[in-house]
């Protein structure tokens, strides 16, 4: 079977956190990306593998999920046009993901003292 992209939206950044955990554990699917919609209280998560990888990985965040989903999708043999956008989304999660790193990894110095 070819590849696949799993959409799993859901209310709630906590409840896409779970849900991302059952699928990863569920079965062998990446994470892509997550998209946060109306301040984190509409979250959509996307993951990518096998048609049925990410088929078991979206039922069992269905399943098991804290909260019942918004909107669940598996798109096998996604359109190129698809993978672009969500590669967009992609780039910017990692762009903040990096700007953040490096903000971390910076330690801000103290000012200096004046002597008397």
């Amino acid at each position: 079977m070819g590849k696949a992209l799993g959409f799993f939206e859901i209310s709630g950044v906590v409840a896409a956190t779970d849900a991302l955990d059952l699928m990863c554990k569920a079965a062998d699917v990446e994470f892509v990306t997550w998209e946060k919609k109306l301040g984190g209280r509409l979250v959509t998560v996307i993951v990518r593998g096998e048609v049925s990888a990410v088929t078991a990985a979206i039922d069992a965040a269905t399943a098991g999920a804290i909260k019942k989903p918004v909107c669940k999708a598996v798109i096998a043999n996604p359109h190129p046009e698809l993978e672009r956008v969500v590669q967009k989304s992609r780039d910017r999660l990692l762009k903040a993901r990096g700007e953040q790193e490096e903000s971390q990894e910076k330690p801000k110095k103290a000012p200096a003292r004046k002597k008397k």
